[in-house]
């Protein structure tokens, strides 16, 4: 029997009026695992955090996380759970160490034994901390909603646009922060628009637009679904080459980039396509398969779905 997803959502909508925020969205979780929902700003993936801790209510489909309905066992949720919101509410007043004393009571830890020190060092505010808030840059309170997020040590990180306002550093301090929590067995889940931030960290990707999940899947898998068959290959006679690729069979397109940039109707064709070019005499600099960058594969999943 597999094991409970952490975060599940099957078939939810949700409107505000007649503004369709999400109305088709299928997303599945599993433990330990680091899930993006990647769309444009607009797309539903804030109102999605919202449902997953049960501060809104689905109008259709189902919602559960660690197996229960956030709805009527939400506190217990919430206590497992870290929230960084993309416009994060802090207490102006108080200085940054008040506000994460404050909230590790929230949580049930005790002021005494919450990591507040480390916390902050992690997202480099420990300079900081006695200060009051107010003070603070953008950038400095969503650094400080970040340490907030991670005071209870939380099975479960909501991150939505967690990079918005955060200098170079900063951004590579909440990425290391997320790999960190995967490989602790912890779960993740992103909203962002910023394809670079799931470039590397994400086990899954759910496509967002107009509220619903348009695909979803590894990186690896989705690259195998959308991404054509494509191979680079040089050598050191290229003229002789090029000449030779022409009179190929399995070449769907080719383009001359200084090497030859192939769609192949299958890579499996590559090892016999090798060794007719090395008996050919042509001497190969290079052959590799073209792994498509995340942004490249995004824009081949958009293109398809125009189709």
């Amino acid at each position: 029997m597999s094991e409970t997803p952490v975060v599940d959502l099957q078939g939810v909508a949700r409107a505000f009026g007649r503004v369709v925020a999400i109305s088709e969205l299928t997303v599945n979780v599993p433990r330990g695992s680091v899930a993006v929902l990647l769309g444009p700003n607009g797309a539903g993936k804030t109102t999605a955090i919202r449902l997953i801790t049960g501060a809104l209510r689905p109008q259709k489909g189902t919602v559960r996380v660690f197996g229960a309905d956030p709805l009527s066992s939400g506190e217990s949720i919430r206590q497992r759970c870290g929230v960084v919101a993309a416009k994060p509410a802090l207490y102006d007043r108080l200085t940054g160490r008040d506000n994460l004393k404050y909230a590790a009571e929230l949580y049930g830890v005790p002021g005494g034994d919450a990591p507040i020190d480390e916390a902050a060092d992690r997202f480099g505010i420990s300079g900081a901390l006695d200060l009051r808030v107010g003070g603070y840059s953008t950038g400095m309170k969503s650094r400080l909603a970040l340490a907030r997020a991670i005071l209870h040590d939380p099975e479960l990180l909501l991150l939505d646009e967690p990079t918005a306002g955060l200098d170079p550093e900063a951004s590579r301090a909440v990425l290391a922060l997320i790999d960190w929590m995967a490989s602790t067995g912890k779960t993740v889940v992103m909203c962002t628009h910023l394809l670079v931030e799931a470039e590397g960290i994400a086990d899954q990707v759910v496509i967002v637009d107009r509220g619903a999940s348009i695909v979803s899947g590894s990186p690896k898998e989705l690259a195998n679904r959308y991404w054509p068959p494509t191979l680079v290959i040089d050598a050191e006679d290229r003229t002789k080459l090029f000449e030779r690729l022409d009179r190929m069979e399995g070449i769907v397109s080719f383009e001359r980039n200084g090497h030859a940039l192939l769609e192949l109707d299958d890579l499996k064709r590559v090892p016999d396509m090798v060794i007719a070019l090395t008996k050919a005499g042509i001497r190969l600099t290079r052959v590799e398969p073209v792994t498509p960058s995340l942004e490249e594969l995004y824009f081949a999943i958009q293109k398809e779905g125009t189709k």
